[in-house]
């Protein structure tokens, strides 16, 4: 499932709401990729809450996605020119109440030219998932079945030639008289 080779994917978007869905899928072709699909509706999830609200309130519309794997976190980063957080975004129903809920950390820090929001989420193993294969239970028909020894094999080869043998010795002496 977890590859532990670092991973990183760098998306520059003109944010749009048709481009919003269009990252969605890339990143969820990346996050399958990787084999994290497992994560793939929570990262989305925040990615696409960022980049609405970017698309709704935020002046320049063009924003940088970021994810990094290094084999136990995930981390994503969305980066805009905006250097405010709004208060707004702190509500029940903010952007970033929404991230907190999904996510194991997030953060948020000034950049050169704006600011960059993150969130991180560790990739867990399910617990019910078995450390070793199994084998498989027999079928019935493999339960059912008698096992055959050389020895029976040749038995029943035998009484086969020795019963041809003796319709051969009995239609010959039929055909004598």
């Amino acid at each position: 499932m977890k590859s532990a080779i670092p991973c990183y994917y760098h998306l520059d978007v003109e944010v749009s709401p048709e481009r919003i869905d269009q990252v969605r899928r890339i990143l969820t072709a990346h996050l399958r990729h990787w084999g994290l699909g497992i994560l793939s509706e929570p990262v989305c999830h925040c990615t696409g809450v960022l980049l609405h609200e970017i698309e709704e309130h935020g002046a320049d519309k063009k924003t940088v996605v970021e994810m990094w794997w290094n084999g136990q976190h995930l981390i994503t980063a969305v980066s805009d020119s905006n250097r405010d957080l709004p208060r707004r975004h702190y509500g029940p129903q903010g952007c970033l109440t929404q991230i907190a809920a999904l996510s194991d950390g997030w953060g948020s820090f000034p950049a050169t030219h704006g600011k960059i929001i993150w969130f991180s989420r560790r990739v867990r193993t399910p617990e019910h998932a078995p450390l070793a294969p199994t084998t498989p239970a027999p079928s019935l028909r493999e339960a059912l079945e008698l096992p055959r020894t050389a020895g029976a094999e040749a038995e029943g080869a035998a009484a086969q030639a020795g019963g041809a043998a003796a319709m051969a010795e009995a239609e010959a002496s039929v055909a004598a008289v």
